[in-house]
């Protein structure tokens, strides 16, 4: 259990030096307990009071890394349930199943497919994360090849599925320098997978079978290695998403300790439709891994696109550089089209006007990141701030017209742009699907 802030400063050397950057020690206690500062502020705290108060210090949920160098993923150290609390931090990694029953040109025709799964969107570049190559064929020197194979040929981190600790042995041999998630230590074989995961400083999952099971395999193998990542075991979906659940409760409202490491997740339809809702439940409630066989463009991209919107911060919008912005290869006589800075609003833009063909600027107005409509009505996006940005953000020196695209929703600012700027202004349609006919109609 949580230590409280009194249970901290009866540890605490009690200098009151203000070093820490707190009035007292009791403060400093106090913000120790409510994860507002770290032990390591504190230059007097023995030896002792350090070993003790490790937990109270340590954030609810572990950080993990999985992979090295620019395959490497970090999960855990979350210290929220709900984003609106403060925010998420590390997104949930997307890790493609590949069988070692897969050889030759069939097994370098799934990883090649599966490093093509990266995508843009919103100016980020996004894909999947990982590989977990699973031991179906049940033999260990097939499974370390496939996995020797998959780390020269894969762009990513991988996990590695076995319970076999021979197996399991044999590809950490041929990997176990690239940091790969080892899954898993059971009931059965915890000992030797933990010490296998020891040996080669690598994560390690542990799987149990429901909350209470799993808690007390976690302490266990928690006394011999601690880079863990834990599995509940459960597969049916809605039993699984109320485990995954409490996990996150319990390690963040009651600082349980077994259940202080990040989640892996596994789907289990048939259907490559409902593995992409199950992992989207997942990637909602609170996996930080989700294990999945679908691996075409149009399923994976949907996962990613909520995964970006649930990963950033519901306090700072999404949004790109205030400036103008050249799409094709444009001229003095290219169109200028005016938009907002926020990201979703500007690459939709840029995305239909790219699609026109017709090079072409675009000025991203500064709005704070806010959309067309929420900056017209907070006063950001009006004619007159349109007209001081026209003024210093240098498209007078690329253009030798003076003709600007605004919004069709913001049509009313019209006058007041033409006044303030002495540009001509054009409105354009009211959604951004109708830009290719709009340009190819009026610059084509």
């Amino acid at each position: 259990m949580a230590l409280t802030g009194l249970d901290i400063f009866k540890l605490l050397p009690k200098k009151n030096c203000k070093e820490c950057g707190q009035a007292t020690c009791l403060a400093f206690a106090m913000a120790l307990a409510g994860a507002k500062t770290s032990l390591d502020k504190c230059p007097y705290v023995s030896e002792a009071a350090k070993e003790t108060l490790g937990g109270a210090a340590a954030p609810p949920i572990k950080l993990i890394k999985v992979g090295k160098g620019e395959k490497e993923r970090e999960i855990g150290d979350e210290v929220v349930i709900f984003r609106h609390d403060k925010t998420f931090y590390h997104p949930t990694c997307l890790a493609i199943r590949v069988s070692d029953k897969l050889s030759g040109a069939e097994l370098d025709a799934k990883v090649e497919k599966l490093n093509g799964l990266v995508f843009e969107r919103v100016g980020q570049k996004v894909s999947i994360d990982l590989i977990a190559v699973q031991n179906d064929s049940g033999n260990a020197d097939t499974f370390a090849n496939t996995v020797k194979t998959v780390a020269a040929k894969g762009n990513y981190a991988l996990v590695l599925i076995s319970e076999n600790t021979d197996a399991m042995a044999k590809a950490l041999e041929a990997v176990g320098d690239t940091n790969p998630l080892v899954y898993a230590a059971t009931e059965a074989n915890y000992e030797k997978m933990a010490e296998l995961a020891k040996k080669y400083n690598c994560p390690l999952a542990v799987r149990g079978n429901g909350l209470e099971a799993t808690a007390a395999l976690v302490e266990k193998v928690a006394a011999i290695y601690k880079e863990l990542v834990i599995d509940v075991g459960t597969r049916n979906l809605s039993q699984a998403l109320a485990e995954i659940t409490q996990t996150r409760r319990l390690s963040i409202k009651k600082k349980f300790r077994p259940f202080g490491y990040p989640v892996i997740a596994f789907t289990t339809a048939d259907n490559p439709r409902d593995e992409v809702v199950q992992a989207s439940v997942y990637i909602a409630k609170f996996a930080s891994i989700v294990v999945l066989n679908a691996d075409e463009k149009s399923q994976i991209i949907p996962l990613t696109a909520q995964r970006i919107n649930l990963f950033t911060d519901p306090q700072k919008p999404s949004q790109v550089e205030p400036k103008v912005h050249e799409i094709g290869a444009v001229t003095k006589d290219s169109p200028v089209y005016c938009t907002t800075n926020f990201s979703l609003t500007y690459y939709t833009v840029e995305g239909e006007i790219s699609a026109s063909k017709i090079p072409s600027y675009i000025i991203a107005c500064p709005t704070d990141g806010t959309s067309v409509l929420t900056a017209w009505a907070s006063g950001k996006f009006t004619g007159e701030k349109i007209a001081e940005f026209l003024k210093t953000c240098g498209i007078e020196d690329k253009v030798d017209h003076r003709n600007i695209v605004i919004p069709g929703y913001v049509a009313v600012i019209k006058g007041t742009l033409e006044e303030k700027s002495g540009w001509k202004v054009m409105v354009g349609p009211g959604e951004a699907s109708g830009l290719p006919a709009f340009a190819k109609s009026h610059f084509a």
